[in-house]
């Protein structure tokens, strides 16, 4: 089997040296050869720290991607759009098969492609696509037989996931953290798509159609990022037995499907707290193994080309299966289940003026929607100073509530906010059982 490559970035370089140092080890696994004949990237004189010399260039990926001399094209350019849209494509209306770890592709051009698949009978892979070396695209395709999800969450972005820990273990902030994670290579230069949850989003949306079969629908996911937590967030979860991870979780009710990107306060006693500093971790709940959870790797070179390559050799062996996990065409319309159907208690972080009053209005307001307060924590050392806080003396106050609707919090909020007895925005932190 032949194999083109185009982008040779980590992964791709990686796969490259992989095929080459292995070659023998996966010839008497498949009992045919798998070479990397062509590659395609931006820059051939860039030092890759594999030889390339002998392999054919192409600065187009789409000519690549056409080319008679391949028999499966590896796409690991990045981006929703642009090359490496137009060659994926190229390369599935000619019935090649296709490996991708693109998953902006995959959450915005998923069902166009996967149904681009199955017409030209080509293959579509890309395990590695989620959570870089965790074979959880596998696991729901074709390992849990005909289980039935009934909720998917985890971690799944290890920028993220490294910030929160690092902040758990030591007193830093999170913008100090972050430059440590951008120093270390664990964050871009430009973190937003991570810290601000949207590459968690396009993840969760993938793992929700092969977990529940709707269309693919990034849109239409709640999403929050990890920049408003603070030290103070921390400290009060530790001491209430919790850590905070960014979660992305998908549930199924008579609603529809519900799916939400935030950080979460997870007991200290559960199997994903336990998931610390660059990993990732996925798990599934079902009818047949109730709970099940694949932890690992979620990015780096190696993980993520061993992913890429598990695809190759299920292409190689001439295993089949739809790439969304049931034909495209059966695939239901994205039906959005509202975010007032979770339930569940909420940590509260704001920040009251000093003045008489100010927290019997605040009770006042909760009561009225009908909020039980669990706890109320004061203490000197959880004061967060907000930008509008500079004229005004204030107490940082952090709320436990017993569960409740969350439509119910945010009303109380907004009453508590046009009252003008807080300073600046609430912190409103879930809280899960999990």
């Amino acid at each position: 089997m032949r194999i083109g490559v185009a982008g040779l970035g980590n992964v791709g370089a990686t796969l490259v040296s992989i095929l080459q140092k292995d070659a023998d080890s996966l010839t008497k696994k498949l009992g045919r050869q798998i070479v990397v004949t062509s590659v395609a990237a931006r820059s051939r004189s860039r030092d890759r720290g594999v030889d390339i010399s002998g392999l054919e260039w192409f600065d187009d990926p789409v000519a690549l991607a056409k080319s008679p001399d391949i028999d499966l094209f590896v796409e690991l350019i990045g981006g929703e759009d642009g090359p490496a849209l137009a060659a994926v494509r190229a390369a599935l209306e000619i019935g090649r098969p296709v490996v991708t770890a693109n998953k902006a592709l995959l959450a915005k051009h998923g069902v166009s492609l996967a149904r681009l698949a199955e017409e030209s009978g080509a293959q579509l892979g890309f395990e590695a696509a989620v959570a870089g070396g965790i074979p959880v695209i596998k696991t729901l395709r074709e390992g849990l037989g005909t289980a039935s999800i009934a909720r998917v969450y985890g971690i799944m972005n290890g920028t993220c996931n490294y910030i929160l820990t690092r902040m758990g273990e030591e007193p830093i902030d999170f913008s100090e953290c972050l430059r440590d994670a951008q120093d270390l290579g664990y964050a871009e230069a430009d973190p937003t798509f991570d810290v601000e949850g949207f590459d968690t989003a396009h993840k969760l949306s993938i793992l929700s159609t092969l977990c529940f079969g709707y269309e693919i629908a990034p849109d239409r996911i709640h999403v929050e990022g990890i920049t408003r937590i603070t030290q103070a967030d921390i400290r009060v979860a530790a001491d209430l037995g919790y850590k905070i991870k960014l979660l992305g979780i998908a549930q199924r009710s008579d609603d529809g499907i519900e799916q939400r990107v935030h950080p979460t306060l997870v007991p200290k006693s559960s199997a994903i707290a336990g998931v610390d500093g660059v990993m990732n971790a996925i798990s599934l709940e079902t009818d047949h193994v109730h709970e099940l959870l694949l932890a690992g790797p979620g990015a780096g070179g190696p993980p993520t080309a061993s992913s890429v390559l598990s695809d190759i050799l299920d292409i190689a062996r001439g295993a089949k299966v739809p790439p969304l996990g049931v034909p495209s065409p059966e695939l239901l319309p994205y039906k959005q289940a509202p975010m007032r159907a979770h339930e569940g208690g909420y940590y509260i972080r704001l920040n009251a003026k000093d003045v008489p009053g100010a927290l019997a209005a605040i009770a006042t307001r909760m009561a009225e929607k009908g909020i039980s307060i669990e706890s109320v924590i004061q203490r000197p050392d959880l004061h967060v100073i907000e930008p509008a806080d500079t004229d005004i003396v204030t107490r940082t106050v952090v709320l436990l509530t017993q569960d409740t609707l969350e439509s119910n919090v945010r009303e109380a909020l907004d009453l508590i906010a046009a009252d003008g007895v807080i300073v600046g925005r609430p912190q409103l932190i879930r809280i899960e059982t999990l």
